[in-house]
């Protein structure tokens, strides 16, 4: 059964961009300020083009001669001085008004460059920001969380969805207020030219919303369904290159392209119908604006020539105005202003979409945020310890092979040392991955310091599980679990992982070189140990013989090694951790024979003194193992030691003489 995906929201989430806001503002206040400043002069760049244009065009009527009417040169003369503003006790000439005009708009080109420049920076600043505490966050969560997650749907979350907060952030948001902005400047502005004009433009504006809201609206939805069709096939993709080896060994390309078809096809469907809504949703409010426009000059036309119409401004208007004051003053001003209005209303209608979209990637994105981390309430500590000849230890801050266990008590404040040994006991624990099916009931397993304990069972008997709630991976819901005579749950996780070696069966190599791998098991290890490491799990001499040795590149998971050399390389990584404790889940089970003998023999090193848990299939492994535990079906149905397993003639006889197999 596939994993389930990452929840989709078919609308974005309450509160979503009040909280991407002011995470915006928490982080780049200034650069936010600075933006909204030369923003809101930028749009008053564009409302003032309106009205120098009206004056420039006044002068410019006074050069037109009348009608049969000889040019007058002298004319020009006075071409050159015209009122600026009536309120202004001073007049300038055609010249300056242009250059001041001139002017005004390289300003407006400045502050354009300057708000598009910033919001571009602290938008990638932002989502680097976001990603690192998204990767941050993901990290501490429970494994749980990704059992039930598809790693493609998780992949989305950083690629698709955290774009969709870049085109908010940088575009939609910005313009929006722009827009916002421009259109209560340009209605001010109207209004003060002519009511009536002013009401034919609103009436447009009501059409554009309804526009918008039935054709934006099912665009938006769409396109949120789109996002969520992208997680679904990006975590298609990612399972297809994972099993690519599977689904050519089975023959099952035709099955995966069926498979893959039907997502995609989805996504197609979504992306088409998304698309359609939101192509002509724009068209069809820009010629609801073309509409208006053309409209305003009629009616503009229709007022000048109505006697007793030219009362047309707000506040009073113009009691008698001839041909050419009132195409200067009024109409050419206005119809700009018109032309401003429907373009920013429609640019606004055009966001909606994005908005949505952006809104629904941050919901995505802070529900993996929100999403709890794995508790961790322990409060017992491991340090470094150095031992005296009379017994005695102290802590210490260098690094030593011994180890103890720093429990401060609560009741007293006193604080106590338990030499780390390696005790662990189980004891009589219930677990279900879901509260629902029981994985393991009454298990209990006793391994005293230097014990090798092996546990053998069928798939799903319960024995990965086990050494998972060694590790804390999972809490039990019953019984418990004490290293050395401390419960786990009070031991802080990363110390307890600290003290743990695990080596699995499906081996993950990073990209970088053999040592970096090797290294991984203790960051702070000399080339000397790692060298060391190598030798315990008989890799040295392989790696001595790849290209450039200890320093060639591993890439792709490590697919240029063969199985055997990259469980090697997994060995000795758990060398170098030189953890007290070790977990080896099927640690030969892919590995040929020739090589199982040298893993074995590096995995005999590795064990000795140590207390080993070891998940194996071939019972040839672990016949020198301390105790064997046999498990069916989460119980413990059969214990002991090699020998003594044989001679009860039981179910771990039958599978050693191959009466039945393992499987």
């Amino acid at each position: 059964m596939p994993a389930p995906r990452i929840r989709s929201y078919v609308k974005p989430k309450k509160g979503t961009i009040k909280r991407l806001i002011k995470s915006l503002w928490k982080n780049f206040k200034f650069e936010l300020i600075l933006s909204l400043v030369t923003l809101i002069l930028s749009i008053a760049v564009n409302l003032c083009g309106s009205i120098f244009a009206s004056l420039i065009t006044e002068v410019l009527t006074k050069a037109i001669p009348a009608k049969n009417a000889n040019p007058d040169v002298s004319i020009l003369k006075d071409l050159f001085e015209v009122n600026l503003f009536s309120f202004i006790p001073f007049k300038t000439n055609l010249t300056i008004l242009t250059i001041s005009l001139a002017a005004i708009y390289g300003v407006g080109v400045i502050c354009s460059w300057t708000w598009n420049r910033t919001m571009a920076i602290v938008t990638q600043k932002y989502l680097n920001l976001f990603r690192i505490k998204m990767f941050s966050h993901m990290q501490k969560l429970p494994i749980k969380y990704f059992d039930t997650h598809q790693n493609g749907a998780i992949m989305s979350l950083y690629t698709n969805d955290i774009d969709t907060i870049r085109q908010f952030v940088s575009q939609s948001l910005p313009n929006m207020f722009a827009c916002g902005l421009t259109v209560i400047g340009c209605v001010v502005v109207m209004l003060s030219l002519s009511v009536w004009m002013t009401l034919v433009v609103l009436f447009g504006t009501v059409a554009m919303f309804f526009n918008t809201k039935i054709i934006g609206g099912r665009a938006s939805k769409f396109f949120v369904k789109q996002q969520v069709s992208v997680g679904k096939v990006e975590g298609s993709i990612e399972e297809s290159i994972t099993g690519l080896k599977v689904i050519k060994v089975f023959t099952h390309e035709e099955e995966s392209l069926k498979d893959f078809e039907v997502l995609n096809n989805e996504w197609c469907e979504n992306a088409t119908i998304a698309n359609i809504h939101g192509n002509i949703m724009a068209p069809i409010n820009g010629n609801i604006g073309n509409f208006v426009y053309v409209f305003v000059a009629i009616l503009g036309c229709i007022l000048y020539i109505t006697p007793n119409a030219v009362n047309l401004s707000i506040t009073g208007g113009i009691q008698t105005i001839d041909a050419a004051a009132f195409y200067s003053k009024l109409l050419v001003p206005f119809l700009m202003l018109s032309r401003m209005f429907s373009q920013n209303i429609n640019n606004f209608s055009q966001q909606v979409t994005f908005v949505v979209m952006g809104t629904a990637g941050a919901s995505r994105c802070f529900d993996i945020i929100d999403e709890p981390v794995e508790a961790d309430n322990g409060y017992v500590t491991l340090v470094n310890i150095k031992k005296h000849p009379d017994g005695t230890f102290e802590e210490t801050n260098e690094r030593t092979r011994d180890y103890a266990w720093k429990h401060p008590h609560k009741a007293d404040g006193t604080v106590t040392y338990t030499e780390l040994k390696g005790d662990i006991v189980i004891d009589n624990i219930d677990f279900s991955y879901d509260g629902k099916k029981t994985v393991l009931k009454g298990v209990s397993v006793y391994a005293h310091p230097g014990q090798q304990i092996a546990l053998v069972g069928a798939t799903g008997a319960g024995k990965t599980t086990i050494t998972n709630l060694i590790n804390r991976f999972y809490d039990i819901a019953d019984g418990k679990i004490r290293y050395d005579g401390i419960n786990i749950n009070k031991i802080k996780k990363d110390d307890l992982r600290h003290s743990l070696g695990v080596i699995l069966q499906d081996v993950n190599l990073f990209t970088g070189t053999v040592m970096d791998n090797i290294r991984y098991g203790r960051l702070d290890a000399t080339d000397e140990e790692v060298y060391e490491a190598a030798k315990i799990a008989n890799a040295y001499d392989f790696i001595m013989r790849l290209p450039q040795g200890f320093n060639t590149m591993l890439s792709g998971n490590g697919d240029n090694l063969s199985q055997g050399q990259r469980q090697l390389i997994s060995i000795a990584r758990a060398a170098v951790a030189d953890a007290p404790v070790m977990i080896l889940d099927e640690a030969t089970s892919s590995i040929d024979t020739r090589t199982e003998r040298l893993v074995q023999k590096g995995m005999d090193q590795l064990m000795k003194g140590r207390t080993t848990f070891v998940i194996a299939h071939r019972l040839s492994t672990i016949q020198n193992a301390d105790y064997i535990l046999v498990l069916d079906k989460g119980q413990i149905i059969e214990r002991g030691n090699h020998e003594s397993l044989i001679e009860q003639k039981g179910y771990y006889y039958q599978l050693y003489t191959g009466a039945f197999e393992l499987e």
